[in-house]
């Protein structure tokens, strides 16, 4: 689904170590992951467009793929540039489990943009995409709705 093109993150290279490290989450997550095996079977997000803002961190990671299982495209911008965790950006780019748009330490410009990116629900040469379901994680992704972004709000989630 995601090819590393479309997304922003700050070293692909990254990768391997953020798998290991979603891997954990994933086996000390089990109620997640019998919800992974159930939206596996049954599509139940099949064609919709997710737009997340949220801590990358590997227990998101595991949430992503659970997403993913269940047939969602998912676009995952950082809620936080202070918490975001490169090696598992990667991750999750490498695997194609989601685009995303998010490196630790991003300056303010860059962080709004990701955002902003992650909203439009698509990769910035795909215009034809447009993200069906927000999540979300933080005042800062719900203001940016609200004040810029309106048409957004309303289907919030």
């Amino acid at each position: 689904m995601a090819s590393g093109a479309s997304s922003d993150i700050a070293d692909p290279g990254l990768a391997a170590a953020g798998m290991a490290r979603i891997g954990w989450a994933r086996r000390s997550m089990p109620v997640l992951g019998l919800i992974g095996e159930r939206f596996a079977a049954e599509q139940s997000l099949g064609g919709l467009t997710i737009a997340a803002c949220l801590h990358v961190t590997a227990e998101t990671a595991a949430l992503v793929h659970v997403l993913r299982a269940g047939g969602a495209r998912v676009f995952l911008a950082a809620s936080n540039p202070l918490s975001t965790q490169d090696d598992i950006a990667a991750a999750l780019v490498a695997d194609g489990a989601a685009v995303v748009y998010a490196r630790a330490g991003a300056d303010r410009l860059t962080y709004d943009e990701h955002i902003h990116r992650a909203l439009d629900g698509r990769p910035a040469q795909h215009a034809a995409y447009a993200a069906s379901r927000v999540a979300r994680s933080g005042a800062r992704r719900v203001r940016v709705d609200h004040h810029r972004r309106d048409q957004v709000a309303p289907d919030s989630q």
